[in-house]
């Protein structure tokens, strides 16, 4: 294996292992799904349907991955998430 192939293999495996950020919302017994459904399509761009899905899990499972991607995007839609009654955290 060449030295370029071995740095090339080196990167890859680098990509791999990088976690991307995460805004975590999780179940509360306060909000309506009406409310978190909106709130997730105004905020995270999500399609209605997407949008009931993630509600749905986070009804049945506690907690559900809503958005992914760079930490300066994340963090203005956790704080409007959290602004609007919901309970979510970057991780």
């Amino acid at each position: 294996m060449s030295t370029k192939e071995k740095i090339s293999e080196e990167l890859l495996l680098e990509e791999e292992t990088i976690q991307p950020n995460e805004i975590i919302l999780f179940n509360d017994d306060v909000n309506t799904f009406e409310h978190v459904i909106e709130t997730l399509i105004e905020v995270c761009d999500h399609s209605p349907v997407q949008a009931e899905q993630c509600s749905l899990i986070v009804h049945y499972n506690g907690k559900c991955t809503v958005k992914t991607g760079e930490y300066d995007d994340l963090r203005p839609r956790c704080s409007r998430l959290l602004q609007a009654g919901l309970s979510a955290e970057i991780v």
